[in-house]
């Protein structure tokens, strides 16, 4: 009896590919043309930057500014957006590329909407011919064989966008020329070396490169630790946040304000160091910079018990700050304040003369609501430092920062700059209210007047965070039922 012939079965057919699951063919046309859509996004967005910068200044035209920045924070917004769905590695290069043409949009003109980089300038020149800059103040006769046209322009009529006159009737460029400088010393070393690494005659050129360098030090960063500490996937929407948004063109490379340096050196100190010294003396220099930073302490310190760790940290950003300091003392003793207390009167902060607190005095007076923003404060700080995360300390630090903002309500959006990255660190956008709230502030405070545009700008900053919260507080539930539904044994015909 002979074997049968082994049955032969057709081959299988190879699966369809479900609707809901694409080929990968599709994906990468997806991919493609987001990636497309990405970079028309980008375009439009410097193409507006450079259009908003050469519109006018906050004095001459603020209206069609403010037309200008709303364009940029809705191409920003739809950026962001599009971005996510791109490839990983694609979007990576996109947030870079993104970041350097939107930067460099803001070398397009001299500073817009504040001359603050004027002070930058003189006090670098000044420190170049060995003179302390809390020494003497730029109207200061012993200063005079200092001056230039640039600064202090003799030809004209003294009245364009950001000139003015002393009690001498000498012409300048500078805000408050006849009171010494506020700037902390290592904003004052960055002054420094910017003056002496610039060739002669391209005025305010390098003070605006230097802010185009860290603005984009500060993407890359941010890069890194979202790669290396939190979602890989999530890591290029992130830093974007930062890297592509309006206030970083206009505020950080425009008026090149030193707050970059201050938000860079807090972005190193939480996210590359652990809380020990170095992250201490990271801290400690970023405060140096600008006294904003101080506020990311309690976050540094998030959930942190032991004695000798604490210590530690808040060791180092005290000798930090007290080594940089040091020299400015030798030469120029107490005069190292510069002109701190009276700017703290002249903003506002005062009594009887409140300009502040602007939501808290909708409903205290004007005597409580100042000591009702500091004991808030206080509270935040207590709670982020026993109830933070310490794997994230940006959280924290965000939440007190936002909250400062929000309590003070400040009219200059670059005091939020350290704001959209913390909340580049953490994801949580809808902190960039504070940076719109501030914005909206500072250029149509003139054309309402009257109007109690401070208590409408910050609160809806305040309505757009807690939604944000309550969005969030919503979205656990969702992926509990999906594990439970996992669970479950499939189901047999």
């Amino acid at each position: 009896m002979t074997d049968s012939a082994p049955t032969r079965w057709p081959a299988p057919r190879p699966a369809e590919p479900l609707p809901d699951h694409p080929a990968e063919p599709v994906n990468r046309r997806a991919g493609r043309t987001c990636v497309t859509l990405v970079v028309a996004v980008l375009v439009a967005l410097s193409a507006v930057v450079i259009g908003t910068l050469h519109a006018g200044d906050n004095h001459s035209d603020p209206g069609r500014l403010l037309v200008g920045y709303a364009i940029a924070w809705a191409l920003f917004a739809a950026g962001v957006w599009a971005v996510r769905k791109a490839p990983a590695r694609a979007a990576t290069y996109l947030v870079l590329a993104g970041s350097a043409a939107v930067a460099l949009s803001g070398l397009a003109a001299p500073p817009r909407t504040s001359d603050d980089m004027y002070r930058y300038a003189w006090d670098g020149r000044v420190q170049a011919a060995g003179i302390s800059p809390y020494a003497h103040p730029p109207a200061a006769p012993q200063l005079a064989h200092l001056r230039d046209e640039w600064l202090f322009p003799t030809s004209g009529a003294c009245d364009g966008w950001g000139l003015r006159r002393t009690g001498s009737g000498a012409c300048v460029r500078i805000n408050r020329p006849t009171v010494p400088t506020i700037y902390p010393p290592v904003a004052e070393g960055w002054f420094f070396a910017v003056h002496t690494l610039s060739p002669p005659g391209t005025r305010h050129k390098p003070l605006q490169v230097g802010g185009a360098v860290l603005a984009f030090g500060t993407t890359v960063a941010l890069l890194t630790v979202l790669r290396r500490r939190g979602d890989p996937q999530q890591a290029p929407a992130r830093a974007a946040l930062w890297g592509w948004c309006p206030a970083v063109p206009f505020e950080a490379v425009n008026n090149a304000h030193i707050d970059t340096l201050g938000v860079l050196l807090t972005v190193l100190a939480l996210g590359t160091a652990t809380a020990g010294a170095r992250r201490g003396a990271l801290l400690g220099a970023a405060v140096a910079v600008k006294l904003l930073p101080v506020l990311a302490l309690p976050g540094a310190l998030s959930g942190q018990r032991g004695a000798r760790r604490i210590g530690s940290v808040t060791a180092a950003a005290l000798g930090a700050v007290a080594l940089a300091y040091l020299p400015y003392v030798l030469v120029s003793g107490t005069s190292v304040l510069g002109y701190l207390p009276g700017y703290l009167n002249e903003e506002g902060y005062e009594p009887g003369d409140v300009r502040r607190f602007a939501l808290l005095r909708l409903i205290l007076p004007d005597s409580a609501a100042e000591i009702t923003a500091f004991v808030l404060l206080a509270l935040t700080a207590l709670f982020v430092w026993w109830r933070g995360d310490p794997t994230r300390p940006w959280r924290g630090a965000l939440l007190l920062t936002g909250t400062a903002l929000l309590l003070f309500s400040p009219d200059y959006p670059w005091y939020s700059l350290l704001v959209i990255a913390l909340a580049a660190l953490d994801g949580r956008w809808e902190w960039l209210a504070v940076t719109v709230a501030g914005t909206v502030l500072y250029l149509a405070g003139r054309l309402l007047p009257g109007f109690p545009l401070q208590a409408w700008a910050y609160g809806a900053a305040a309505l757009t965070v807690a939604l944000g919260a309550c969005l969030r507080g919503m979205k656990p539930t969702q992926p509990l039922l999906i594990g439970r539904v996992r669970q479950q044994p499939p189901l047999r015909p």
